[in-house]
């Protein structure tokens, strides 16, 4: 017999509203993913910092994507903190995008806040760390 059984199983984060969570992760992951190759095959040089910003967004939404859809409590820790890095660079790269506007002539995912999405950049993140809280084992 196993010393796990009397641990009680960790809610998943894809369930629920969870899967609304990663669905639009999965939306983001693939926008992001897509248009940084392209901009990064077809026109690196015209803005370099603005498309390394949104591939380093694109991988942070695909580990997010994948983490919360699997739910698991490594899969969970995982999410935690790739979402957690994704707030850190959205209010980074929002805030530096207005101190240091010639610096992003060409906007990113993260640039103005995601203010070119609708803020949806500013708020997931917001929203995916309350909703691994919420979900946690009590």
């Amino acid at each position: 017999m196993s010393n796990n059984d009397d641990v009680a199983p960790v809610p998943s984060s894809g369930r629920g509203f969870g899967r609304v969570l990663v669905a639009i992760y999965g939306i983001f992951a693939l926008a992001a993913t897509a248009r940084s190759a392209f901009q990064i095959a077809t026109k690196f040089s015209e803005a370099p910092l603005a498309y390394l910003l949104s591939a380093v967004a694109a991988i942070i939404y695909v580990v997010a994507t994948i983490a919360l859809a699997r739910g698991d409590r490594t899969s969970r820790w995982v999410a935690t903190i790739a979402i957690t890095i994704e707030l850190v660079g959205v209010l980074i790269v929002g805030a530096a995008s207005f101190a240091f506007p010639g610096a992003f002539t060409v906007a990113s995912v993260w640039t103005g806040f995601g203010s070119g999405y609708g803020f949806i950049p500013l708020v997931l993140p917001a929203v995916g760390l309350w909703w691994l809280r919420h979900t946690r084992s009590k």
